[in-house]
């Protein structure tokens, strides 16, 4: 090791030393950032969603969470809420949109939570640190930077949250965890200052798999990709930015003014893509013309479970609809629930008199899947991940991915085409 004639260090990527060796380290590590961020906002130009993955993945918190587990915050805290600022011009620059601050406070949830997992250096730099030292056995109650960064830290966090310091060297503490006490809280002050629509939304993008179309990797061969007015379109309409500024009357039907979040041009489309895929599906059942034009399935899976055939009857509800609204603002997947029970009391009887299982298979407009649904998808999975030799679990995400990427393109043309937008040439053909 070289001999080092300074008190200040740098070992393992981490700055030891005075604190103006600190503030310099830090300010270098940002300025380096900066030249990746500045490269994102040329690609954000031709491809904006790949810009936004490279944003999450390798951009934004992932750039300098090292530093923010290996400094004291309260010498880091400056710089990284000026690299925060950055992450959101980034992200305005290259996607081409605006962003509220409630907006933008959804943004920086995980995907789990219904953001777009651009998580905040600053916000979360106590968790990160905390758990950084306790992990590493090094937690003392003497320590005053540690002290500082758990007080800091009960602040912003319940008392059944908050972290007893004297506990932590035999208890430490996962920044998983640490994390997701403070996501809960953004999200909780969030749907409380919502409206009746906004928490029907918050709910439905939050819930499980919703947000798979953001983990896709773009791939145009294989339709896993969105043009840059679709993938903008689609990103507007998932933070309740709005779609049609000053509510102009909508270009197919002038008579019925667009809203800003979108439910009248997708509640539309949902209508037509559900009587689209109903009719290619089952002309070619190959059942008697009678049978064909009565049988409860879009789709007829003949050997499901123990033998019998299985009756999927696909449909997109919205939550934002009237019918559902004011449940689906309380509780999440309520409006997939009442969906399903309709389609068994519509269903059931004819199914029992064919012998089928009659299986919903319901997706919210924002990507929540159904329970029956789910288990269906689950049970696919298991048969693709036998076949393929594949993880069970990576077959699900490929599974609820290209699903729900398709389901947001559709949604984001519906927008654009109420717009008065034009689609590409070929678009239509690959929905």
């Amino acid at each position: 090791m070289n001999k080092s004639c300074t008190p200040n260090l740098i070992i393992l990527g981490a700055p030891i030393g005075e604190v103006a060796f600190f503030s310099s380290f830090i300010a270098s590590k940002r300025a380096a950032a900066s030249t990746l961020l500045s490269s994102l906002v040329k690609l954000g130009s031709c491809d904006p969603q790949i810009a936004l993955i490279l944003l999450c993945m390798c951009g934004g918190f992932t750039k300098l969470v090292h530093v923010a587990c290996s400094t004291p915050p309260s010498l880091a805290l400056d710089e990284l809420h000026t690299f925060d600022e950055q992450v959101r011009c980034t992200f305005t620059e290259c996607q081409a949109i605006d962003t509220t601050d409630s907006s933008w406070i959804q943004a920086q949830l995980s995907l789990s939570r219904g953001g777009l997992g651009l998580r905040s250096l600053a916000h979360h730099s106590n968790a990160a640190f905390i758990a950084s030292i306790s992990t590493a056995g090094l937690a003392s109650p003497s320590d005053n930077f540690l002290a500082d960064a758990v007080n800091s830290y009960n602040r912003c966090v319940p008392p059944e949250s908050a972290i007893d310091i004297n506990s932590l060297t035999s208890s430490p503490c996962r920044q998983h965890t640490l994390s997701a006490a403070l996501e809960n809280i953004q999200f909780n002050s969030l749907f409380s200052q919502s409206s009746v629509a906004d928490k029907a939304r918050l709910l439905s993008v939050s819930s499980p798999h919703a947000s798979a179309w953001l983990s896709v990797v773009p791939s145009p061969g294989l339709g896993l990709s969105l043009d840059p007015n679709e993938h903008q379109m689609a990103i507007k309409w998932w933070l309740r930015l709005n779609t049609s500024p000053g509510s102009p009357p909508c270009a197919l039907c002038p008579e019925h003014p667009l809203d800003p979040l979108g439910h009248h041009a997708v509640t539309l489309l949902q209508t037509c893509h559900r009587a689209c895929i109903s009719a290619k599906a089952e002309a070619g059942s190959g059942l008697g013309h009678e049978l064909r034009n009565t049988r409860p399935a879009d789709i007829l899976a003949s050997n499901w479970l123990c033998g019998k055939p299985a009756a999927f009857d696909l449909t997109v509800v919205s939550p934002l609809n009237p019918t559902f609204i004011s449940e689906a603002g309380r509780t999440a997947g309520s409006a997939a629930v009442a969906a399903e029970l309709r389609k068994h009391s519509a269903n059931d009887a004819k199914c029992s008199e064919l012998r089928w299982t009659c299986i919903p298979l319901v997706a919210e407009s924002y990507g929540a899947w159904g329970s029956e649904a789910v288990q269906a998808f689950s049970r696919l999975a298991s048969y693709l991940a036998t076949r393929t030799n594949s993880p069970k679990s990576k077959v699900v995400c490929s599974l609820y991915g290209r699903l729900n990427l398709t389901l947001v393109r559709a949604n984001a043309r519906a927008l654009l085409l109420r717009c008065g937008c034009s689609l590409q040439e070929g678009d239509s053909s690959s929905s």
